[in-house]
């Protein structure tokens, strides 16, 4: 059974409170209030192809997840953002037996969806002021715009990376050029991997030489030059060729390029080919990846011919719906989030090494360094304190600027830093750091910052300004502010004991129980 214990950082709690390990294995009763015993999500072909494997590995799924671990993880997979305790109660009391589908089509809509997606392909993209990218302030402002509002649009995949591709002009007035100025070497060959990785999936230096240089070709006329505009760079094509081009694609098709053709648009319109064996495996790939905590290759932009799919069925099948909803990503949210392996407990049923590559529980990982930090100050009623090595235009940040929300990966905070936000060098997913550290949990326990965030909080207080006459209705609106639940009667009344021993203030006791409460793995982790 889970492991409960509830602690304060400041030495004076002991209680119960759920804290959430990864290391729990439910082989018996049913785990409240995190678990149910029947589904309300119809399974689906991802399911069936989940379900073989695991049968042929005697590996038992986890139960259905409860409505309220649904609704925090979907929030927090699809906006980066916690419910509201208004928005849990509203989900709880719907009875529709589809409103789980209904919350995923509602979370499409919110300007929190696009922002949260432009993080992550922000990370890939490079999207970054200062050294070593260098792309400056205003083409930062201007490319994560066009990132933000082709998520919002829905912009098919395909057209997205045809625009990454093949742009040409000004990188302040056309933001996808600034995809071959986030590179940090400039040469056909860097250019080439940096295309390949983001597209493929595909880490091109352990190619062979020669397949190396024959895609470097299709870059190999790209150039740059300055205007006198401050900071402004123009990408072009050089004009000076008047040989065509051989080109050996990395399936081995060779093809010449005329003088007057563009090879990089040669190169997209070979990669977003219906047929082509990287473009729509690499992309669902990394989808499910960011939604399922590992990639069904793994790791999700290392794909290459002896790295298997740990389900090669379902890897096929995501392509196959991908391309027949014409590259429309949305299409690939909705076949996972209404999954039932997407809508498992996060509780496995097994100890076997092969639960988690199979997808056997929903995968129990940290919350990005942006999304607990964006928790923590709505929870708090504080803000964030940013900051920039080289004071640009655009580093002053609004006090309501969310950090997930944050164009720049050079605007930063010390928060950010020791939480494992990437340094946008490489585009590499492994650049991102999920990892607990001690200085991590010592700064969660101890750290005056935190205690000055909960001191000051206008939300605790106003939650806690009636306790003397419903202690019990106080504590209750705190976990479901922090854990996005109730807590169980056990809970309940361990923490009123607790008070009434101690003999606290309602501040204090709101306080203490807040402390508790956010140094838990239940809410330190997407579960």
């Amino acid at each position: 059974m889970p492991c409960c214990s509830l602690f304060n950082p400041m030495g004076r709690l002991c209680g119960l409170v759920f804290v959430f390990s990864t290391m729990v294995v439910a082989q018996g009763p049913v785990v409240a209030p995190f678990e149910v015993t029947d589904w309300s999500t119809s399974a689906g072909k991802i399911d069936e192809l989940v379900l073989v494997r695991l049968e042929q590995s005697g590996i038992k799924p986890a139960r259905p997840c409860s409505d309220e671990v649904f609704l925090r993880r979907v929030y927090l997979d699809m906006t980066g953002t916690l419910p509201q305790p208004a928005e849990l109660q509203a989900f709880m009391r719907d009875n529709q037996p589809g409103k789980r589908a209904a919350l995923i089509e509602l979370l499409f809509k919110r300007d929190e969806f696009a922002e949260y997606w432009a993080l992550k392909w922000c990370d890939l993209l490079r999207v970054k002021a200062e050294f070593p990218i260098n792309l400056w302030p205003n083409a930062v402002q201007a490319y994560h715009r066009w990132i933000r509002d082709a998520l919002r649009s829905n912009m098919p995949y395909d057209q997205f990376v045809r625009e990454l591709l093949t742009s040409s002009g000004s990188n302040f007035r056309v933001p996808p050029v600034n995809f071959y100025r986030a590179i940090q070497g400039r040469q056909p060959g860097e250019l080439a991997a940096a295309a390949a990785l983001t597209f493929m999936g595909a880490r091109i230096g352990g190619w062979p030489k020669a397949d190396q240089d024959n895609l470097a070709l299709f870059f190999s006329k790209v150039a740059y030059k300055s205007t006198a505009e401050w900071k402004e760079e123009i990408v072009y094509m050089k004009p000076d060729a008047v040989e065509p081009l051989d080109v050996t694609f990395p399936d081995g098709v060779q093809v010449v390029v005329a003088p007057d053709q563009d090879p990089r648009k040669v190169f997209a319109a070979w990669l977003v080919a219906r047929d082509n064996p990287w473009f729509a495996r690499n992309i669902v790939n990394r989808v499910w990846s960011w939604l399922m905590g590992r990639g069904i290759i793994h790791e999700a932009d290392d794909i290459r011919p002896d790295n298997l799919a740990s389900n090669p069925e379902l890897l096929e099948y995501l392509e196959r719906e991908l391309l027949n909803a014409n590259y429309d990503l949305r299409h690939m949210y909705r076949l996972i989030l209404n999954s039932r392996t997407y809508q498992q407990s996060s509780i496995p049923r097994t100890d076997s090494a092969d639960a988690e590559p199979l997808f056997a529980c929903y995968p129990v990982r940290r919350l990005d360094a942006e999304v607990l930090i964006d928790a923590l100050c709505w929870i708090t009623g504080t803000r964030e304190g940013y900051q920039s090595p080289i004071p640009e235009p655009f580093t002053f940040i609004p006090d309501y600027q969310r950090s997930v929300a944050l164009a720049d990966g050079s605007i930063t905070s010390p928060f950010l830093e020791m939480f494992g936000r990437p340094p946008r060098d490489t585009g590499l997913e492994s650049e991102r750091l999920n990892q607990p550290t001690d200085a991590q949990r010592l700064h969660l326990l101890n750290s005056s910052n935190i205690q000055r965030r909960i001191q000051n909080s206008w939300r605790i207080k106003n939650l806690f300004r009636s306790a003397n006459k419903k202690p019990g209705a106080a504590i209750i609106r705190l976990y479901e502010t922090i854990l996005t639940r109730k807590p169980t009667d056990s809970e309940l009344q361990t923490v009123k004991e607790y008070v009434q021993t101690a003999g606290l203030q309602p501040k204090q006791a709101a306080e203490d129980l807040a402390w508790a409460l956010i140094n838990t793995k239940e809410f330190l982790y997407r579960h």
